[in-house]
């Protein structure tokens, strides 16, 4: 007789929250203190449940995660990169799942010199993340950041790449990221709060010195907005940046002189959002000044930076959005998206070319590669699509060569591009909108309704989710899976207005989009109900949330990871990291029209006595951007209000955060357990 595996059952302690005199009962808010051994208790029942009720695909979980693996080239090793005399490599030898970082001075020829090795640094931590580093100007030092809980608190400490010793100066709760001033001596770094995770602080850093002295050369006192600090690619200025959802502002100081004062380049103005780069005499700035909304891109002389004196380079344009810009010494490089799709513009500073780059795909991503040094004659750029792999390629800007420095190897000799086949549809949403749904399917599909369909969406701070290659995705289209991914509003797809139409009050489009694609995929016969599935992490977690409670009978199944759940409370709390940073985005609930808003499509808040499709949720214990307790409680009140025998699995990592599982592949045991899921709601099993 088979044996009925009972759900845990999350006891009731309610509690009342009241606002703007509306008043809502919390019975599992006592979920969101870890250190109360109930909660512990609780989370690895859920984890027991979830292991029990898929111990049937136990093996074939773990033949996925073989499979997945086994495409993945495991003795791997990156395009060097050049810059200051040395050659940079990363590297990835068999066996092991963290990744060696080298370098090997003037040519490729010279002998290896080991930078980092991680599979070393994370043996003694069950999470391990080498966060960034920096090597100094006289090549001798490197800065570096680790993090080995997965709250992205990195602590930073330097190594002598000469002797090998690593220096006892050891700077706690910062981002990970820090650069030198040109004296090799001076570190700059942004530090984080110990409550909200915000970057509110950057300070300075002498070698050898006592790091409770470091000095603090700015701090946002403003909670809307972190700092952060880097050093201009012509290594001249070290620049400090101020950002919040729509405003941002900068300061700068000649790296030569690290102990003088930072100079303001434009004062923060409510939206104004703008970024700098630096070439020769001037700054150039990409800003959405005087209504430019898509951006434009300007220049300004270094003696004056006030927006008064910005000269305008390349105009606004209503339907190309300015992404982003690479300097050279003779070349300027402009990423411009138009229509969903990136282009690479050219323009040399004499004003002779001004060109782009041909790309044919119908639906493809491309995006400026790494290109450290400003001397280089030639621009490192990514290109791939859904049925492409990854080519790392370099054009060069005299003789107009492309040259491909590296091709995704795919470790499968049942693989074959032409296989596949990938294109984007556009669905019309509900106020007469189209939107873009990139597609991907193995080729001989019968458009019948029967087909199993994954349907992908984000949706959230202007995110594009462009459409890119994955080995791993292989093993859903192999086996009759569609792949979709739906750039509804909310994103910067379709350029800047497309990310204002879904965010405050508009965002209600987010979630019409994501079901007015499901409809049409529905309607042209991609899919059925019966077999069409939704997947959102994070952000996109919310819009899971929020569609199943308006139209869950349109879903067979659902994939939720880290979800943003518990909107109203969470962003009520403005102890919990990210939150104040995130009103722009969402709206301060602590205004009433923004707080009737966000309860009105809440996931948390909405959960309704109906049936609800199949579901798998995903979380880490130390998720520092959506806390564990928002999809904890989001599992416990689906079980007691949904009126349905179908599957709700929550699965808790224990050991991660956001991100989820360190190491190479590690993390790919969650993608076969969710895999897993799904196939075996389709029946599949091999």
């Amino acid at each position: 007789m088979k044996q009925t595996i009972f759900p845990p059952i999350a006891k009731k302690v309610p509690k009342k929250l009241e606002v703007h005199g509306d008043i809502r009962i919390d019975d599992y808010y006592w979920l969101n203190d870890k250190d109360n051994p109930d909660v512990i208790d609780y989370l690895n029942a859920e984890n027991e449940y979830t292991k029990r009720m898929m111990g049937h695909t136990e093996d074939f979980q773990k033949a996925l995660f073989e499979e997945m693996k086994g495409r993945i080239k495991e003795d791997d090793t990156t395009v060097p990169f050049k810059l200051n005399c040395y050659w940079y490599i990363t590297r990835y030898e068999k066996g092991k799942d963290y990744p060696i970082y080298t370098r090997k001075k003037e040519s490729l020829d010279a002998e290896e010199e080991i930078l980092f090795d991680c599979n070393e640094m994370a043996k003694d931590f069950s999470y391990f993340n080498l966060g960034s580093i920096a090597i100094s100007p006289d090549n001798k030092l490197a800065c570096f950041s680790t993090d080995t809980v997965s709250r992205r608190q990195y602590t930073i400490q330097v190594k002598n790449l000469v002797t090998g010793e690593i220096y006892p100066d050891k700077i706690l709760n910062t981002t990970g990221s820090a650069t030198w001033a040109n004296d090799n001596i001076t570190l700059f770094y942004s530090m984080k709060d110990d409550v909200t995770l915000r970057s509110h602080k950057i300070l300075k850093h002498k070698l050898h010195t006592n790091t409770d002295e470091d000095l603090v050369v700015f701090q946002e006192d403003d909670d809307a907005f972190n700092t952060f600090v880097y050093k201009s690619k012509s290594k001249k200025y070290i620049i400090i940046g101020s950002s919040s959802t729509l405003t941002s502002e900068y300061r700068f100081l000649n790296a030569d002189t690290p102990d003088a004062e930072f100079t303001i380049f434009q004062e923060r103005i409510r939206e104004l959002d703008y970024s700098i780069a630096h070439y020769d005499d001037h700054f150039y700035v990409i800003a959405n000044s005087d209504g430019a909304n898509n951006f434009k891109l300007l220049k300004v002389h270094e003696s004056n930076t006030k927006k008064a004196f910005w000269q305008e380079v390349l105009p606004h344009r209503d339907h190309v959005l300015i992404e982003d810009i690479e300097i050279f010494k003779d070349y300027l490089v402009v990423n411009e998206r138009e229509n969903g799709l990136n282009n690479l513009r050219i323009m040399s500073w004499d004003g002779n070319e001004d060109y782009y780059l041909p790309f044919d795909s119908e639906t493809y991503t491309v995006f400026i590669g790494n290109n450290p040094d400003f001397e280089s004659e030639v621009l490192r750029y990514s290109f791939n699509s859904l049925t492409t792999p990854s080519e790392v390629i370099d054009y060069n800007f005299y003789t107009k060569q492309s040259e491909i420095k590296k091709e995704q190897e795919v470790l499968d000799d049942n693989f074959k591009k032409e296989n596949y086949e990938s294109k984007r549809i556009w669905a019309t949403a509900r106020d007469g909108v189209k939107v873009p749904i990139s597609i991907v399917y193995k080729k001989g599909i019968v458009l019948n309704g029967e087909n199993p369909l994954l349907l992908y969406a984000y949706g959230s701070y202007g995110s594009t989710i462009d459409p890119s290659f994955s080995t791993i995705r292989l093993s859903l289209l192999n086996r009759g899976f569609i792949y979709a991914i739906a750039h509804i509003r909310g994103g910067e797809y379709l350029g800047r207005q497309w990310y204002e139409n879904g965010k405050l009050l508009s965002k209600i489009n987010t979630f019409y989009d994501y079901i007015d694609c499901s409809k049409y995929l529905i309607s042209e016969k991609y899919t059925s109900s019966e077999h069409l599935y939704a997947y959102g992490g994070s952000a996109g977690g919310l819009l899971m949330g929020a569609v199943i409670n308006m139209n869950p009978e349109l879903y067979h199944g659902v994939l939720a990871a880290v979800p943003f759940v518990d909107v109203v409370t969470t962003m009520l709390d403005d102890s919990i990291p990210l939150t104040t940073g995130e009103y722009d985005e969402w709206g301060n609930p602590n205004e009433e029209e923004y707080y009737n808003y966000m309860k009105s499509y809440s996931p948390y808040d909405n959960i309704q006595e109906q049936e609800y499709p199949n579901m798998l949720v995903t979380t880490g214990l130390y998720d520092s951007q959506v806390q564990y307790w928002e999809p904890a409680k989001w599992v416990a009140k689906l079980r007691n209000l949904k009126k349905d025998s179908r599957k709700l699995l929550f699965h808790i990592d224990m050991d991660s955060g956001h991100g989820g599982a360190s190491g190479r592949f590690e993390s790919i045991k969650e993608v076969a357990l969710e895999y897993a899921f799904l196939l075996d709601l389709e029946g599949i099993h091999c």
